[in-house]
């Protein structure tokens, strides 16, 4: 049993080193054949999906490095005039020793500097009294062993730098048992002009989705697999405040998603994504793929790369 557990785990190494020597173009044509369905255009691009992609392989602005990290983006977020938005945070730590978890509050959320993807590398204490101390040690202590420098999952090549992979601790943002509400900004040089919202985070059978325009009428989409808002989201009386936070923190970017919680009126910054859904996110109808394409201005540069 123990060399077969030996083998196993060596072959699983091994996997993930050959999976790491594949160029990123055959890597992503093979992950998104297979996520979408149907090949990626790489000549002429018109879905939101495919110039996500282009965006990946060849859009390396190194602001995005800085944008990715979860405690230094708070430096961007302060230098676009946006502090007060800005979440406690109770610490950033280099390594699991340096963390006091005495000294935290009841309530915390501790995640990843550097977590890809929706949802990974986040930990939410609701109530440090029901506290599974060893299992979130251990959780953190995987997240600290990922390499920083060897691309991996949708080969966001922002996430593996260089950078270290950090631990923050922000403080918990109390809305009830479902958690709060996410309002999500899809912005396009500056211009938010989608967005989706998501409701019941963490209650019984997973979230709920909606999409909507810029002036918050909901959109006959959504993403496979998710499940639809209950009913009708109340539209948040500080609505044009977090327009105007999704332009000043967008505007730098040719695309870019700007996530933001509304905290019992107070926008509070959430964090800036640059490859929603790694590109492979389903719409249904896929009609709003082709939509939001068509605002997607990929920089010139990226599109002389393929052809």
């Amino acid at each position: 049993m123990i060399v077969w557990r030996l083998a196993r785990n060596i072959s699983k190494r091994l996997r993930l080193r050959l999976f790491q020597m594949i160029p990123d173009k055959t890597v992503i044509s093979y992950q998104y054949c297979k996520r979408i369905g149907q090949p990626i255009d790489w000549k002429n691009p018109r879905r939101f999906t495919e110039k996500v992609q282009l965006y990946k392989l060849y859009y390396k602005n190194p602001l995005l490095v800085t944008c990715s990290d979860k405690a230094d983006v708070r430096g961007f977020v302060a230098d676009r005039g946006l502090s007060e938005i800005l979440n406690e945070v109770y610490g950033v730590y280099d390594s699991l020793d340096e963390i006091d978890f005495d000294t935290l509050p009841d309530q915390f959320v501790v995640k990843d500097t550097l977590g890809e993807g929706s949802g990974v590398g986040v930990i939410v204490c609701a109530d440090k009294n029901k506290l599974d101390l060893p299992k979130m040690k251990k959780r953190i202590r995987s997240w600290l062993r990922i390499p920083c420098h060897l691309p991996y999952g949708g080969r966001e090549w922002p996430y593996y730098s260089g950078k270290k992979h950090r631990i923050i601790i922000e403080r918990y943002i109390d809305a009830g048992p479902e958690g709060p509400i996410d309002y999500k900004f899809f912005c396009f040089d500056g211009v938010p002009k989608y967005m989706y919202v998501i409701s019941d985070r963490w209650g019984d059978g997973g979230p709920r989705l909606g999409f909507f325009d810029a002036d918050f009428t909901q959109l006959p989409f959504r993403y496979k697999g998710m499940r639809e808002l209950a009913g009708p989201v109340a539209k948040p009386e500080n609505f044009e405040l977090m327009l105007d936070v999704a332009r000043r923190l967008s505007a730098p970017f040719p695309q870019v998603r700007v996530d933001l919680y509304n905290d019992h009126g107070k926008v509070v910054f959430g964090e800036l994504t640059f490859y929603s859904g790694q590109g492979y996110s389903v719409y249904e109808p896929n009609t709003f793929d082709y939509m939001m394409g068509e605002a997607f201005h990929l920089p010139e540069s990226c599109m002389r790369e393929c052809r």
